[in-house]
């Protein structure tokens, strides 16, 4: 879908396989609309970079706080949602980072969990600055994409060895954090510090994220004109002990019961399938 006058229209840009490892996608979002347009983010532990153009879009954090999105912003991992909101003649270009490329880019990880920073400050560079303006003059998203794309090149540094081995590390019943300890002979604790510098979270929090995804992707595949919900099914499909840790884990992350979250889908935008 494309933009268009007296609308609101999102979508989500692919990125070419040379930086599949770097960036998940790229997220366009327009209101041409008359009225502020309000959208719930749900976590996806990316780290987020933000790019507006137009008149000034909001962060909305869980605690109501509103925080103004200037130019551009980095915000990040994202572990639960939160709102943003565009106002009339508004734009947003949001890149989205991959597993430790924000690490690779910046040498952190995580700048914040709760309140973003501008991506000069963690760079001590002020080349985003200049980045922001040069966006400004290129007509179309996919045109914007290129170009930030094509500015990232020289910054990426090389993915660390034990780094590359968890981002690879596929198995639904072993450990990651004990395989790859004795697989490059360090102790466990020593490979938990690599993936919380990293990534910016721990192996246990994603764990747990991929069980509650999982939740998601599961009730999304429901045709509730036809079917109805049934939560024992998704219980034990998910891995969840019994209902009360499935509705913990909803309102750990997004601040909403497993039911309130049917009745509001329409409103929420989720980062890894948009």
């Amino acid at each position: 879908m494309r933009p268009n006058k007296f609308t609101y229209d999102s979508y989500r840009i692919p990125v070419p396989k040379e930086f599949e490892a770097v960036f998940s996608h790229f997220y366009f979002a327009e209101n041409n609309s008359e009225t502020p347009i309000t959208k719930t983010l749900l976590p996806s532990f990316q780290t987020i970079m933000v790019f507006n153009f137009g008149a000034q879009a909001f962060l909305i954090s869980k605690q109501k706080m509103k925080i103004k999105v200037d130019k551009c912003i980095v915000l990040g991992p994202i572990k639960s949602s939160f709102e943003y909101c565009l106002p009339p003649n508004s734009s947003i270009l949001v890149a989205n980072f991959r597993n430790d490329a924000f690490y690779r880019f910046f040498g952190k990880a995580g700048l914040s969990d709760h309140f973003p920073v501008h991506p000069d400050e963690a760079m001590e560079e002020n080349c985003f600055t200049q980045l922001r303006l040069q966006l400004n003059n290129v007509d179309t998203a996919e045109e914007k994409v290129n170009h930030i794309l094509n500015f990232c090149r020289p910054y990426l540094s090389q993915q660390d060895t034990t780094t590359n081995l968890l981002v690879s590390f596929k198995s639904d019943t072993l450990n990651p954090i004990k395989s790859i300890a004795e697989k490059v002979k360090q102790s466990e604790r020593n490979i938990q510090l690599i993936h919380k510098k990293h990534f910016g979270f721990s192996a246990k929090e994603i764990s747990r994220y991929h069980r509650f995804l999982k939740a998601i992707e599961w009730i999304q595949q429901i045709d509730f004109t036809k079917e109805k919900i049934n939560w024992f099914d998704i219980i034990n499909h998910c891995g969840y002990y019994d209902q009360s840790q499935l509705i913990h884990d909803f309102k750990h992350f997004i601040n909403l019961s497993p039911k309130n979250y049917i009745k509001f889908q329409q409103d929420i935008c989720q980062a890894d399938s948009e």
